[in-house]
């Protein structure tokens, strides 16, 4: 894997997806062989959300993963650090807010939201970490978080016809059906690149979060963690919330969704 081509500005990553805005969703369906519309009905699922309640939905580029929140009559703020991404999704679905924002500097208040998402765009953020603080932040206190993202099949054999299809397959698939291939070049060492669902799971403890669990989904390729924020968002909660979470992860595969 060359390493150098992940070192990208946000300004870089923010252009690069500006460039396949158009044909980005199309070209997702064909790359995951329609598994993404599965994957995103799981964490709308596992968000367990209703009318009268307030989500944001971040790196929710042309707003594709927001739609099922609106179209359920639910408050929903689709957030992204690409203007060309929110463009191409405003002219679809004007009823939807979108706003600019940098995942890891949220234009929102503290205890904003009931609850937060985030698909397919955490490994894309330059520091994970600190937004991963950032969603505890506006989230409300006793709010959830739910995450998808790429993985690491479980499976030896699996995660090795994988990882052949990433780096192989996928930019000779991106080659004809995609604007700008070599963001997918970037896309595929991304997902290589990432930490697996235990290390993402202990990001989220150290980060605030409580009652971390994850399940995966197609053999691991994706996995979907949820979180809570502790109901005492006090410093001194949030502190001992950090302290009371330090041990082993529950790997959860069916309770998490409905």
């Amino acid at each position: 894997m060359n390493r150098a081509s992940l070192d990208k500005r946000p300004d870089e990553v923010a252009t690069m997806f500006d460039d396949v805005a158009p044909k980005y969703d199309v070209v997702n369906d064909v790359l995951s062989m329609g598994q993404t519309r599965r994957w995103r009905k799981i964490v709308v699922d596992a968000m367990e959300v209703s009318k009268g309640q307030r989500v944001l939905d971040l790196a929710a580029g042309t707003g594709t993963s927001s739609e099922p929140y609106a179209d359920a009559g639910i408050d929903v703020v689709a957030c992204d650090f690409s203007l060309g991404m929110l463009k191409v999704g405003k002219r679809r679905r004007p009823d939807i807010d979108f706003v600019a924002g940098d995942a890891t500097n949220l234009p929102f208040a503290d205890n904003t939201f009931d609850a937060t998402t985030i698909s397919f765009g955490l490994r894309n953020v330059n520091e994970p970490k600190k937004a991963l603080q950032e969603m505890l932040r506006v989230t409300k206190p006793g709010g959830r978080l739910v995450i998808a993202e790429f993985s690491q099949p479980v499976v030896p054999l699996w995660r090795t016809m994988y990882t052949e299809y990433l780096m192989r397959a996928l930019p000779a698939i991106a080659t004809k059906v995609a604007s700008n291939p070599d963001a997918y070049v970037y896309l595929a060492e991304s997902i290589r690149a990432w930490p697996d669902q235990d290390h993402l799971a202990a990001w989220l403890q150290e980060s605030g979060w409580e009652n971390v669990t994850y399940r995966n989904l197609t053999g691991g390729i994706v996995a979907v963690h949820r979180a809570f924020k502790p109901a005492d968002s006090s410093p001194e909660g949030s502190a001992a919330a950090i302290a009371a979470h330090k041990g082993p992860v529950a790997k959860l595969r069916r309770n998490i969704v409905r």
